[in-house]
């Protein structure tokens, strides 16, 4: 086990969008085996303190790794690309202007609900929805080969991608909102 502040570099897998899962999870169930409490109920208490640092740790790297979403979040906080509240964490206007039409349309059934109404706009997110996934992905596959000074421009693009898929997870959460009083 190398460095601890990263999980990446505690699991020794290489910094990326795409893990090789099963690799994440063989190196969790051996870290998770060799740092049972059981196995250190003899050492000192300085040894066994450090032992259920690394375990939780060890549970800790592996819930976030292991889930595609949480793993972008990380990766991207630990290039300080996601600092809450800041200014460089807003959409790109021309995407805003993109769904701007499907909040006003959201509001709309707010007032009055209408289940087609709601069901055709749930098709329009899930549209944008998945035209932004298959254009990210081809970055989310090649970031782990890039060279150092090509990755921050691809930080910045998944980035973007980020924040776009938070604010159409938000439509999304309105939409069933409004499906379940329809």
């Amino acid at each position: 086990m190398s460095d601890s502040s990263n999980y990446f570099a505690f699991y020794g897998l290489p910094e990326a969008f795409l893990l090789d899962e099963a690799a994440l999870k063989t190196k969790y169930y051996q870290l998770s085996r060799e740092l049972h409490p059981d196995f250190h109920a003899q050492d000192t208490p300085a040894a066994q303190a450090e032992a259920l640092r690394l375990s939780t740790l060890n549970t800790d790297a592996y819930r976030t790794l292991q889930d595609p979403d949480r793993r972008m979040a990380y990766l991207l906080g630990l290039h300080g690309l996601l600092e809450e509240g800041s200014a460089q964490n807003q959409l790109p206007s021309d995407f805003l202007m993109e769904v701007m039409e499907l909040n006003e349309q959201l509001m709309e059934l707010e007032f009055e609900p209408d289940a087609e109404a709601t069901a055709k706009l749930a098709a329009e997110v899930t549209a944008l929805a998945d035209t932004l996934d298959a254009g990210i992905q081809p970055v989310l596959a090649g970031y782990a080969q890039l060279p150092a000074d090509h990755r921050p421009a691809a930080l910045g693009q998944v980035k973007t991608y980020y924040l776009k898929k938070r604010y159409l997870l938000r439509l999304r959460q309105q939409l069933a909102t409004f499906a379940a009083r329809s």
